[in-house]
């Protein structure tokens, strides 16, 4: 087959506008779903979890929920069999058991009756396919950032959850940090007046793992290569396009902006009531690569603007944003990142809230993390709303996909965040989400 050229910019926008089941194994434990429950469950009951997607941040969540005792994980699935294997094996190894079933196909896993959450770690292009099709096959969902891969999907996939009466939590863990929550208290609070505008500074470059060789090969044993593309359009094997590095192919990610918007952005959103809105207009410039596979921006900074008047730059790799989520306003400034947070005045560190006063959720639990997956484990057997519900994490992502079409086009993008439609580009429009390669669809 001969080798064929890897997409580039000019390419991507062209396109844009225009298995078997391994082994079968069943917990120990009886789970809710077996008992017909769809919610008020006994604080005791177990919640039977499989985790579909087992790469580095799949075994991370993965013993996260290994970590609580009313959880029990009981299936694995992935479509690179090492993988797979592994997260069998040290699942196994920490409940004593053989039990764990492993499956190639994530529709083999949601096909079970006995399953009560399904965790999504995949890479940001399968996002919507799992998402809808676990929620229809009544799950509730523990799923990464971004909660799609564009913003089409993720109305779809918000739509489907509420539909169905999932229970959805989004990876944004930094709202389970308390220094998180205190600087979204002071400006919801009106300590620093009046809010004018927010920095938020993300990573830049490429954060590079595994193998980088860009060779045209055969995949290696074990991977189910057509499986792994799946919804994405064929592309020949190459060991840069998978595992990892795939987040800088905007194929299957969005590079540093859309791999850090559902954190940090996420904050800027919830420190000033913004959750269910998103940017009535956004501009930038993105520095993306001429030549090779990865075709994310490596620079990029935009300007947006909300109807409330508020204005948001969100940047990565120019050194006047710092890391971390900054908001202006007219009496002084509060700044929070995962190394600590800071003001102006250094007195608002020292304050305290009265009762009357806004309260943002606590989750009191030491590890962050670990907090954030106990908050969603408790909101499925209460059918609370979690921290960082879908809906939520759809719109945090927003920014960073209008952005990534501003940069791309060259042009200021108007939205309409309550209508979600782009006003007066048809270009723009059609990118808000890309045809799926059959048979997948949302």
């Amino acid at each position: 087959m001969p080798k064929k050229k890897p997409i580039n910019r000019r390419q991507f926008l062209q396109r844009s506008t225009g298995v078997a089941i391994v082994g079968l194994g069943f917990p120990s434990i009886v789970p809710a779903s077996v008992l017909g429950k769809s919610g008020g469950f006994l604080p005791s009951e177990k919640l039977t979890v499989g985790v579909v997607g087992t790469g580095g941040m799949g075994m991370g969540d993965m013993r996260t929920f290994m970590a609580e005792p009313d959880a029990h994980v009981v299936a694995v699935c992935d479509v690179d069999a090492n993988h797979m294997h592994r997260a069998k094996q040290t699942v196994d190894e920490h409940y004593g058991s053989r039990d764990c079933a492993e499956y190639g196909d994530f529709r083999d896993l949601i096909a079970r009756d006995d399953i009560d959450i399904v965790q999504i770690t995949t890479p940001d292009h399968w996002h919507a396919v799992i998402g809808v099709a676990a929620a229809k096959a009544g799950k509730d969902i523990y799923g990464e950032k971004p909660i799609t891969h564009s913003l089409r999907e993720g109305r779809t996939l918000c739509d489907a959850v509420e539909r169905y009466g999932r229970v959805w939590q989004t990876g944004s863990w930094q709202r389970a940090r308390s220094n998180f929550r205190f600087a979204c208290e002071l400006v919801l609070n009106g300590r620093i007046g009046t809010v004018r505008h927010i920095e938020v500074g993300l990573p830049q470059g490429y954060s590079v793992g595994g193998d980088e060789g860009d060779t045209v090969t055969q995949p290696p044993p074990g991977l189910d290569y057509d499986m792994w593309l799946g919804p994405a359009p064929w592309a020949d094997y190459v060991p840069a396009r998978v595992h990892w590095n795939w987040r800088w192919n905007l194929e299957y990610g969005g590079g540093q902006l859309l791999d850090w918007v559902g954190h940090h952005v996420d904050i800027a959103h919830w420190g000033t009531g913004m959750d269910t809105t998103g940017p009535i207009e956004i501009e930038g410039v993105g520095e993306y690569p001429s030549t090779g596979l990865w075709n994310a921006a490596s620079r990029y900074r935009l300007d947006s603007k909300y109807a409330n008047g508020i204005t948001m730059t969100i940047a990565g790799g120019h050194a006047d944003i710092r890391s971390g989520t900054k908001w202006i306003g007219d009496d002084g400034w509060v700044w929070v990142d995962r190394g600590g947070i800071d003001a102006h005045s250094a007195s608002l560190l020292r304050e305290v809230f009265s009762a009357k006063e806004t309260h943002l959720q606590r989750v009191e639990i030491s590890s962050e993390s670990e907090g954030h997956t106990r908050n969603f484990l408790d909101c499925v057997k209460t059918r609370a709303e979690t921290l960082a519900p879908a809906e939520v994490a759809h719109r945090s992502a927003s920014p960073g996909h209008l952005g990534q079409i501003a940069m791309l086009l060259g042009r200021k993008i108007r939205w309409n965040p309550d209508t979600e439609e782009v006003i007066g580009d048809e270009t723009a429009t059609r990118m808000l989400g890309n045809a799926l390669r059959s048979p997948w669809h949302v």
